[in-house]
């Protein structure tokens, strides 16, 4: 892949996986997802939903590994930032809801509030 190509799309198209995966893994249950399959573009909320759904809930040791890893874009970031606003959080509040650092939280506003 070209390098122009690799700027267009740097990020995974989740919608085809997770369409392949649930026709070779789970065909009978492809209906159940139809509605978040159709969209071009999943968000990050879109995609740990269906997670959760096809493979259930995870143990405590799980998720702490997975969370280790968790990147967000800046579409995802204004969105938990709103989610703040709309709920009328503080941040401790916003990082425990999303498990994520109060400090985390904090630089987001400094870059995403200016």
């Amino acid at each position: 892949m070209d390098k122009e190509a690799q700027k267009m799309r740097s990020k995974p198209y989740y919608a085809k996986i997770y369409k392949d995966l649930i026709q070779m893994k789970f065909p009978q249950r492809f209906k159940d997802f139809a509605d978040l399959l159709e969209k071009e573009e999943l968000s990050h909320f879109e995609v740990e939903q269906l997670n959760e759904k096809l493979f259930g809930n995870k143990t405590k040791s799980e998720k702490q590994l997975q969370q280790k890893y968790k990147a967000y874009d800046e579409k995802t970031i204004k969105q938990i930032l709103q989610y703040q606003k709309k709920h009328e959080l503080n941040n401790v509040q916003l990082a425990n809801h999303f498990k994520l650092s109060r400090n985390t939280v904090t630089k987001w506003k400094k870059i995403f509030n200016n």
